[in-house]
């Protein structure tokens, strides 16, 4: 299988983009490999036109853009986690079994459809996306975990399988559309007559009546219940990275697919560690001795485990040391950062006058001076 191209050079644009010049570059592209205008190499123009569609609606959701730039490809091809991550691309009919109409996305910019507005409205509609913000701990952000997820959700109504109609009865198609969810009218203006179309009254554009609503979901098709879940969180996330669950959003309309579940990650703050980049920083207390003879000190690391690191002598506060690829790991790429610690020498605030004593005396072999003081401006 042929690795995926990047989305912005498909689209050929840069990676700070805008709206507007997505749109630009997407207008241009689909009417340059639309199907309908390239009949002698169809083939060939449906997989041009379906990977730049395929871009342009990642790119042009300000959600699935970000994911994209954090993660790339990896984004819908997902961590391996138990429900997976988010597929960008709806497609389009005939290709892999997707749903979207060529003429429609077309007509939206060009003007002219292959079917009018109300049997689209008529069809399958992929149902809502939901947002679920999860707090986890700095170490779990380190080194992954696996959450409960739970949420309350519209889901497909289990007495009528989503049909909206009494157990046993069926929806009928509606006698003023015919089934098109649309009407079509006759008016007379200035210009001449004009035909007009609109979504039927009868049946809301859905093209079926019911006339036995579900006692259950009342004619809706969904009810609200609970659901739950596990998400793996991969070890080097990020505070405000988004995961997504696949296809566990609400229950979508007349057929149509699930949403999706964006869940938003925020990390809390912790007592010893701070994160820059993928690095881990602490501060790391060391004595007034061991700062000025040098010592093997255990420095504690986000596991729970224990590193020994050598502090040499003559060490000053504020000196900084590394510990390699004990940091967070690369989301969107290989390696690991380092967990680097600065070491502050605590001086001793109360001593015994035999410690005082001692100190005196090495003073006087270091042939040590007091500070001089600065005279002022005015002396």
């Amino acid at each position: 299988m042929s690795e995926k191209r990047d989305y912005y050079e498909v689209l050929g644009v840069s990676k700070t983009a805008t709206d507007d010049e997505l749109k630009r570059a997407f207008r241009k592209l689909a009417k340059q490999y639309h199907p309908d205008t390239n009949q002698e190499n169809k083939t060939a123009a449906e997989a041009k036109f379906k990977e730049v569609n395929e871009a342009y609606e990642t790119l042009s959701d300000k959600q699935k853009r970000s994911m994209y730039d954090q993660f790339g490809h990896a984004a819908s091809d997902g961590f391996g986690g138990q429900n997976g991550y988010y597929s960008y691309g709806n497609g389009f009919n005939g290709f892999d079994g997707f749903d979207f109409d060529l003429g429609d996305i077309f007509s939206s910019f060009f003007g002219g459809s292959s079917r009018g507005r109300g049997s689209a409205q008529a069809g399958p509609r992929r149902g809502a996306d939901l947002k679920l913000n999860l707090e986890i701990t700095f170490e779990e952000s380190a080194l992954g975990v696996e959450k409960d997820i739970s949420i309350t959700r519209e889901d497909t109504c289990s007495s009528c399988s989503g049909s909206g109609a009494k157990k046993g009865t069926t929806a009928e198609t509606c006698k003023t559309c015919g089934g098109s969810g649309q009407v079509r009218q006759m008016q007379t203006t200035i210009l001449g007559q004009i035909q007009t179309t609109k979504t039927c009254s009868t049946c809301g554009g859905v093209g079926k009546v019911i006339k036995e609503p579900c006692t259950e979901c009342r004619g809706k098709g969904k009810v609200r219940k609970p659901f739950k879940t596990k998400l793996t969180i991969p070890a080097g996330i990020d505070d405000g990275q988004t995961l997504v669950i696949r296809g566990e959003g609400e229950a979508g309309e007349r057929g149509g697919p699930k949403g999706d579940i964006y869940v938003v990650v925020h990390i809390k703050r912790h007592d010893i560690y701070t994160r820059k980049g993928n690095n881990i920083l602490c501060d790391i207390p060391i004595t007034f001795t061991q700062a000025t003879l040098g010592a093997d000190i255990q420095i504690p690391l986000v596991d729970g485990t224990k590193e020994t690191h050598r502090i040499p002598e003559g060490t000053q506060t504020g000196t900084k040391f590394a510990i390699r690829g004990r940091g967070f790991k690369s989301i969107n790429g290989y390696g690991q950062g380092d967990l680097v610690f600065t070491a502050i020498v605590q001086v001793p605030k109360k001593l015994t006058d035999e410690q005082k004593h001692l100190l005196t005396e090495l003073a006087k072999t270091m042939n040590e001076q007091p500070p001089i003081k600065k005279k002022g401006f005015f002396g």
